[in-house]
């Protein structure tokens, strides 16, 4: 178990002994030796460290996935939905966990040291599904094209989008599973808007100038 280092939180009995302080480690030990940044006392405090469990991880990138683990506080309860950094000598990316399997379970949200893999999936870059339908309306000549944008992109309803070659206007926005705060699962009025990692599918009219062939 590694020595507490740097800065933590405990109380002072100096000045806030009931309220945890921000504390200058001094010496680790059985007996940490301490300074409290508030008022400078030095003391000596015990500092449990929280165990951790390493949980494998696959991670889901453009249609491929790949293997990792991450170490997670065993108490933590973690979530579908939520994001967090996968850090490895391989890769440094932004994950959304989209399932949690212990055993021949799945769960929507359990204590880290009950999971066995957490399944998520990449959000710092991802693709996003369009079906553009042209002016005319006719539906038989609707193509669709994946384009590949940042996270934290923006679509709006009603907002025309540049994207490379195309040029189009969003009329809805179809959200994943595992988005989260949002009111409805389909966004369809004007103004309404929803970010890269959060969507399943744009719908759009093309604004393009030029003709296009099917896709």
């Amino acid at each position: 178990m590694n020595e507490p280092t740097g800065h933590v939180p405990v109380s002072c009995p100096a000045c806030s002994p009931d309220t945890p302080t921000v504390h200058e480690v001094l010496s680790p030990g059985g007996q940490t030796t301490v300074r409290c940044t508030e008022c400078n006392h030095v003391h000596k405090t015990r500092i449990e460290e929280e165990r951790t469990v390493e949980r494998d991880v696959i991670v889901s990138q453009d249609g491929e996935s790949f293997h990792t683990h991450v170490d997670a506080p065993a108490s933590e309860t973690i979530a579908v939905g939520e994001e967090f950094i996968v850090d490895t000598d391989e890769v440094l990316m932004t994950v959304r966990i989209t399932d949690l399997e212990l055993g021949e379970e799945r769960k929507n949200r359990a204590p880290a040291e009950d999971v066995d893999t957490i399944w998520t999936r990449a959000v710092d870059n991802v693709s996003v599904s369009i079906t553009i339908n042209p002016l005319d309306g006719r539906h038989d000549d609707s193509r669709s094209i994946d384009a590949l944008v940042p996270g934290d992109y923006e679509f709006t309803v009603g907002a025309t989008e540049e994207l490379g070659d195309e040029e189009f206007t969003v009329k809805s926005i179809k959200l994943r599973e595992d988005a989260v705060g949002y009111d409805f699962d389909q966004l369809d009025l004007g103004g309404d808007s929803a970010v890269a990692k959060d969507i399943q599918r744009v719908y759009a009219d093309d604004e393009s100038s030029s003709a296009w062939s099917a896709w």
